[in-house]
């Protein structure tokens, strides 16, 4: 060990240097003026208990010829294993049965140098090491095992900067990490290819981040090569061992080989623009050379290897969708017409009762007392699992769907917060083109509103900031056609007028209504007004239902899907295939692209697939994806994607340079928006304090060629369909980076947070929020007027959608709903270890943690304020939805890093 410590004394003495390598003489000097975590104490200790020997490099010296022989050393390393990727019997029986077998197995490793060897001009390396199973068995159950290697090495081998690991054994298996001599760190969380599949040679570099002007000499074609893998040549179908990133269009959702029903249009291209996918390389369907053949419902979409889902959350996932299929046998086994709602009893019973259990019999006794105790626990076991849990909104006030002013809360404090606008002018008009769609003027009058206004007149109350807007008529229009021909659909474009109450509370005041124009002389649009008496009432709350319905339809397409997942995932593709692992960018921005290519992917498989859940259960039925498009074609902008750019378009916010995040809002009580910049602001100065430390002014920005060829990629590939428009951002300076990687952070973790975890919880009662409807509103002279008339709250039920349809949506949003066991969340980072050399960096993340914990403490405290009445008051639930952490399950809190379900 004595002749080990003089390798390491030599890098030792190179961290403590300040050369380009190394910035820890800093660290060393701060550590007595800065409170830091504990974690990087230790970090401290440990490197400052490692003392360079007299004889050790030095790095800042040229050097020199030595006279004496160079002498080979052991260094140890520790190889940690998970087994929590690996533990189960199957897994582990091979590595097992080879550790036993008489030609041993074996994992081979090699370190390489950051320098290189002057007579060969290559980098040095160690001799290959191997890790042997047979000299540990792995244990079963065990979450991790760690093995102890032995490197052998010239004493001038210097600063080890990368390691290759390469899999002799037929199993693939889970790296956690490598420790050379407790020292040098390589975060690996990688897995390694068996040997049966070709498995290439894996190469990962130390802990320690580099721009690419700054690569060490040894390790810049390492750096290349890394990449160029993970590139691929664009060829060939892939494997479910591959790591190739590529890119392609959205041409396998479809699946006419099965069933023309299933046919559909490729996404992304000039008549349906959209964000590119992870490439699989599937060969095409027989019927359309153009689509992709679909993957059999045994095999998963393709993902590289590295973007699986960890054991945890695979495991939570998988229960989810056990107990999703148990609660759709409820409908078969309760009713004989599983279309017909003959109560809102029926709906109720839909949930776990369990304050029944707790009600008094007959005789006077408690029921749960009164029968057997097996039989109670029998029936908590059922209804735990074949029932639901009561969403949130219902656990105050069960008739809280009822009220106009649940209604108007839902766009403030919501699960769709992104949709509510200022009204700059009334009657609002249509920007569709008039030879197709009709007239542009609104059926909306000053008539109709005039009266809800407190005493001011229309262009007062404008001028004032008082009236608001959800506009879904140029959404919805050009495709109710086709919506209105499906079977059990039947949709309207819609408008609803709010005003602002001097509570900063919304009030609905009118609900536009539009259909397709059948002729020049037939009206297409009515308009409904808060109601006078039973009648009006029922209509009103059937006009409430349709614009609820819309909403879900433009949250979940636009809103979450488009603006989250399918825009997110183009950058995510562009980083791991332009930027290097040791790059900073990508080491900053890696907690934030977790699980999400898998998510995609299996939206994929059984969300937005032909036939899927999301046209299964949402009014656009098979033109859902087409809508999606639309959007993101007419309207997305990533220069808007940000929180205070989005408020400003929509007009509930204006720039404000008084205020602290330089806007003000014009509802001071808007949850969502009020605690979102809170967090916004706070991974500003995050990006802010780690840009500026890598990028010290704009020509190191635009001379990155990694970093520029990762915004190339992400715009003229990812999002090809709008390379060309005028208002992409330029990546030209500090502050142009600063401002992307927020909004890729914030969409990534905040944004997705507010739209995601509250489905169930905001959602779970389909009379509150349908995702569809299945019958117009009746009018006077309609053949199915009489039938409302008569019954009108069997109208309303029949309108909503089917109890089978019910039970599977909810069972789905229950599950997309809920946090893993395993989740990381904003504000915690599991690879500060990165950044040990680097204290301004580690200062900066101990901030930013420390200002999350303060802004969940703020949000507690607003939601307990009386005064605030969108988040606080009788019967309301308080907006959690941007509280950074959560625990387990489906919590309507929590915002994890990246976009994780």
């Amino acid at each position: 060990m004595a002749m080990t410590k003089k390798i390491f004394g030599a890098f030792s003495m190179e961290v403590f240097n300040p050369n380009p390598f190394s910035r820890a003489l800093h660290l060393s000097r701060c550590v007595q003026q800065t409170k830091f975590p504990t974690t990087r104490k230790k970090i401290l200790q440990l490197r400052k208990g490692v003392r360079a020997p007299a004889v050790a490099l030095n790095v800042n010296e040229p050097v020199k010829a030595v006279a004496e022989k160079l002498v080979a050393l052991n260094v140890t390393a520790l190889v940690t294993l998970r087994n929590g990727e690996m533990g189960n019997a199957e897994q582990i029986m091979p590595l097992l049965f080879d550790a036993f077998k008489p030609t041993q197995r074996f994992t081979v490793l090699q370190l390489v140098s950051t320098e290189i060897d002057p007579r060969t001009m290559e980098p040095k390396m160690s001799k290959e090491a191997t890790l042997d199973w047979s000299k540990k068995k792995p244990t079963i159950g065990a979450e991790r095992n760690t093995y102890k290697v032995e490197f052998i090495v010239d004493s001038d081998f210097g600063v080890p900067g990368a390691i290759t690991v390469s899999n002799k054994y037929r199993r693939e298996f889970f790296l956690e990490s490598i420790t050379i001599e407790g020292v040098v760190q390589f975060v690996c969380n990688s897995w390694i290819q068996a040997e049966m599949v070709n498995a290439k040679k894996r190469i990962f570099f130390s802990n320690k981040a580099y721009l690419p002007c700054e690569t060490p000499i040894g390790l810049k074609e390492l750096r290349d090569e890394e990449l160029r893998e993970l590139r691929g040549d664009g060829k060939g179908q892939r494997i479910p061992s591959d790591r190739i990133y590529d890119y392609d269009v959205y041409n396998d959702l479809g699946d006419p080989e099965n069933e023309i029903e299933y046919e559909r249009p490729t996404l992304g291209g000039e008549k349906n623009p959209h964000p590119r996918r992870c490439r699989t390389g599937r060969p095409p369907s027989n019927k359309d050379m153009n689509m992709e053949s679909r993957s059999p419902s045994f095999m998963p979409i393709y993902v590289p290897r590295d973007e699986a889902l960890e054991k945890g959350k695979s495991d939570a996932f998988n229960l989810g969708k056990l107990k999703g299929i148990l609660r759709n046998i409820i409908p078969s086994l309760t009713v004989t017409d599983s279309n017909v709602f003959k109560g809102f009893s029926d709906l109720d019973s839909l949930y776990n009762e369990r304050t029944l259990l707790g009600m008094k019999s007959p005789d006077g006794m408690h029921m749960k007392h009164s029968l057997p105790k097996m039989i109670h626990k029998l029936q908590e076991s059922v209804e735990e699992i074949f029932k639901f849990d009561p969403p949130k909104i219902m656990s105050r006030d069960t008739s809280c769907w009822l009220r106009d002013d649940q209604f108007s809360r839902q766009a403030l404090a919501g699960i769709n917060p992104l949709s509510i606008e200022r009204i700059k002018e009334f009657p609002p008009v249509s920007k569709l083109d008039r030879p197709i769609y009709g007239p542009q003027e609104s059926a909306l009058k000053e008539e109709h509103i005039k009266g809800h206004l407190d005493g001011m007149s229309v262009q007062q109350a404008i001028e004032e900031n008082k009236l608001f807007i959800l506009d879904y008529h140029d959404m919805y229009l050009p495709f109710l056609n086709q919506i209105n021909s499906l079977e059990d659909r039947k949709a309207y474009a819609t408008r609803t007028i709010f005003f602002l109450t001097p509570m900063d509370t919304l009030k609905p005041i009118a609900i536009e209504l539009s259909l397709p124009p059948v002729d020049p002389n037939s009206p297409s649009s009515q308009v409904l007004t808060p109601p006078t008496d039973a009648t009006t009432n029922w209509l009103w709350q059937l006009g409430k239902a349709h614009v609820c319905s819309n909403d879900s339809g433009v949250h979940q397409l636009v809103h979450h899907w488009l603006r989250t997942h399918a825009c997110m995932e183009p950058f995510i593709i562009a980083a791991h295939r332009q930027l290097s692992a040791m790059h900073p960018i990508y080491k900053f921005l890696d907690p934030h692209m977790r699980y999400t290519l898998k998510i995609n992917a299996l939206a994929r498989e059984t969300l937005i697939n032909a036939g899927g859940i999301i046209e299964t259960d949402f009014t656009p039925g098979k033109f859902c994806m087409q809508i999606s498009c639309a959007a993101y074609r007419d309207w997305w902008r990533f220069d808007l994607e940000g929180l205070p750019a989005d408020l400003i378009r929509r007009g509930v916010a204006i720039p404000d340079p008084t205020q602290a995040h330089g806007i003000r809002l014009l509802i001071e009580d808007y949850p969502y928006a009020a605690d979102g910049l809170l967090i916004w602001s706070a991974i500003q100065k995050l990006a802010q304090s780690y840009v500026n430390y890598y990028y010290q002014d704009a020509s190191a920005v635009c001379s990155d060629t990694e970093l520029q060829a990762w915004y190339d990629e992400s715009v003229n590939v990812g999002h090809a369909d709008l390379r060309h428009a005028s208002w992409w951002p330029k990546l030209s300076s500090p502050d142009d980076l600063i401002s992307m990687l927020t909004t890729i952070i914030w969409l990534a973790s905040a944004q997705h947070a507010a739209l995601n975890f509250g489905q169930y919880p905001y959602g779970g009662h389909v009379p509150t929020r349908p995702p569809l409807m299945r019958q117009l509103i009746p009018k006077e002279n309609d053949p199915g007027y009489m039938s409302f008339f008569k019954d009108p709250q069997g109208y309303f039920l029949s309108s909503l959608p089917s109890w089978s349809q019910i039970t599977k949506y909810m069972a789905v949003i229950d599950i997309i709903s809920s946090h893993s066991p395993d989740e990381e969340y904003l504000g915690v980072r599991k690879d500060l270890s990165t950044w040990s050399g680097d204290p301004k960096i580690l200062e900066a993340f101990y901030y930013f943690s420390m200002e999350i914990k303060s802004i969940e403490n703020e949000i507690e405290k607003r939601n307990s304020d009386i005064s605030l009445r969108n988040r606080c008051g009788v019967g309301i639930s308080p907006y959690e939805l941007l509280i950074p952490s959560s625990g387990p399950g489906v919590t309507c809190r929590g915002v994890p890093n990246s976009i994780t379900v």
